[in-house]
């Protein structure tokens, strides 16, 4: 416990000491704005798309009765800030704990897990990852504020763990459900350019820059084969 406490406080000192290092978009209009947006944007979603998100509840469950049809992740997010993401189950019950036998095998680069042909994605976990449809329940993060509809991928513990003070930078805004990576090639683009569309979005960050990231993942969310 003394060592993850340790962790969190440096992780905050670091974002702390990067505040300056980019100009973020404090406007008060903006952030008024912003969080308007994921709550309109959160709640229209979640209304829009119940009896959906019922069914793939129950597909879940059918397929695997005795697990649990949400799982829910510690994550980091602004400013070094711990929170439970919630995302449907799409893979075994004891994913976490069989990723140790994986890491060797991850296809990305850098603080992050990648497999395409990972085998503990359940079948109907598969589809719902193609769709992103996995990460619609994301959208009651939003409502909590610990997430935005628009920003950086939340990072696990163990990738900030590994983080360089550039890498840091990333604390800096509220992570979102959306953002400049997963529009932009998600999966196919590495941990480095991960981090600069990033911060390429914290430098730009506006409430047309958001709408615009927003519309280009309405175009893109369907059949992606990068969501993976």
């Amino acid at each position: 416990m003394p060592q993850v406490a340790e962790k969190k406080q440096m992780t905050l000192a670091a974002t702390s000491d990067l505040s300056t290092a980019i100009e973020v978009n404090q406007q008060l209009g903006y952030r008024v704005t912003k969080r308007a947006m994921d709550i309109i944007g959160a709640l229209f979603g979640i209304l829009l798309l119940c009896v959906p998100l019922l069914l793939v509840a129950l597909a879940i469950k059918i397929e695997d009765p005795k697990g649990p049809i949400f799982f829910s992740q510690k994550r980091i997010g602004k400013n070094g800030k711990e929170f439970h993401m919630y995302k449907f189950r799409s893979m075994v019950s004891d994913a976490e704990e069989k990723l140790k036998d994986l890491l060797a095998l991850n296809e990305t680069t850098g603080a992050m897990f990648k497999m395409k042909n990972d085998p503990r994605i359940t079948r109907i976990g598969r589809i719902i990852r193609k769709t992103s449809v996995d990460e619609f329940p994301q959208l009651f993060n939003v409502l909590k504020g610990d997430m935005s509809l628009v920003g950086p991928r939340p990072p696990l513990p163990r990738e900030v763990a590994e983080y360089s003070p550039y890498h840091m930078q990333r604390l800096l805004v509220v992570p979102g459900c959306t953002g400049l990576w997963q529009v932009s090639g998600r999966s196919s683009i590495g941990f480095e350019g991960m981090v600069e569309l990033d911060i390429q979005y914290i430098k730009k960050c506006t409430t047309g820059y958001d709408l615009k990231i927003i519309v280009k993942t309405v175009r893109v969310l369907f059949g992606s084969n990068d969501a993976f």
